[in-house]
């Protein structure tokens, strides 16, 4: 299911297994709970400001595995002498429509020309959370290699990334990043599109990063599914689980995994210590902003994992358990 590459019909990819999507039976109800939430969606007090100490970036992490959040699913990722950028969006909206878009609750701590010279950008799908044309457009005449879902690379194309310098991966393809680390596009259970139109007209992956020394498991967008088994026997066991475990909501059971499928999924990857991205950085659900973590810490004590939580922008590395309690002292 989960090795093999991704089936289409009609011009449209599937997921792995029936998966149900936000449909117009839904968008009524939806916006009567929206209008009637009282959940706190966007924190009270400004967070931040983050600010990464750039200079860090000169000594190579003794470990061998340094991860950098700059929030949401964008991460710059550094493993045994690679680093990597993920679904890189360092815009203060994330939406087709401006005025209606979801806002950052903090600015990224570091910025685009600041970054360490990367050996490779991967772009899991197209939506705008996690593909965005501004940020993109600043490597416009890099040579930095582009990984991406089948389809993505035109969006890269347009957005001035150069077609020599893209490469799109199907469930099951992998590259090399010279001659000692590769990357594994696999499947997740989501959608795509970047409007009204065009849905799931490219496809959404997550990926395996495996260095000389370290084997790690970038989620991306998905819901739960039995797939996680499948590729935690294929490629696990994980140093490093990355899981989404922010915006969920019963209007969409199928697509986002929320704290107690996402802590699931960790454990079918045979991971030894998770961390939560997706979650404290865009309003994108109902739920109060703080709730997933403070979700998924219970559950991880039940279920017990280790949990690794870096203070966003702080380039932090991972030798064990660490949850820095970050986003505590905005508590209202």
């Amino acid at each position: 299911m989960s090795i093999s590459g991704s089936r289409k019909k009609n011009g449209k990819f599937l997921n792995p297994i029936p998966t149900t999507q936000v449909g117009v039976d839904k968008i009524i109800p939806m916006i009567k709970a929206y209008a009637t939430n009282k959940a706190e969606v966007i924190p009270k007090q400004q967070l931040g400001p983050f600010k990464t100490d750039k200079s860090i970036y000169q000594t190579p992490p003794a470990s061998g595995l340094r991860i950098t959040w700059v929030g949401h699913s964008s991460l710059l990722i550094e493993i045994d002498g690679k680093t990597i950028l993920t679904d890189p969006v360092w815009n203060q909206w994330v939406s087709f429509i401006k005025f209606m878009a979801p806002k950052r609750f903090f600015d990224p701590p570091i910025k685009l020309s600041e970054l360490p010279p990367l050996d490779a950008i991967i772009i899991s799908h197209d939506h705008y959370d996690h593909l965005d044309k501004a940020t993109i457009k600043f490597f416009q005449g890099s040579t930095i290699p582009f990984y991406c879902s089948l389809g993505v690379g035109r969006h890269l194309q347009s957005f001035g990334i150069e077609r020599n310098y893209i490469t799109e991966l199907d469930w099951g393809d992998s590259v090399m990043i010279d001659h000692d680390c590769v990357i594994t596009a696999t499947s997740s259970r989501h959608f795509s599109g970047r409007g009204l139109f065009g849905r799931n007209e490219t496809l959404w992956s997550s990926f395996v990063i495996k260095g000389t020394k370290h084997n790690i498991f970038f989620g991306a967008d998905s819901g739960y599914f039995p797939g996680f088994k499948d590729i935690g026997e294929a490629f696990g066991p994980f140093d490093l689980t990355i899981l989404e475990i922010g915006a969920y909501s019963e209007y969409w059971p199928d697509i986002h995994m929320g704290p107690d499928n996402a802590s699931n999924a960790h454990l079918d990857l045979k991971g030894k210590i998770m961390m939560p991205i997706h979650w404290g950085t865009f309003n994108l659900a109902l739920h109060d902003w703080f709730e997933p973590i403070e979700r998924l810490q219970q559950y991880a004590i039940d279920k017990k994992i280790e949990l690794f939580v870096p203070e966003p922008g702080k380039p932090t590395e991972v030798t064990g358990a660490y949850n820095s309690g970050w986003w505590k002292q905005y508590l209202s």
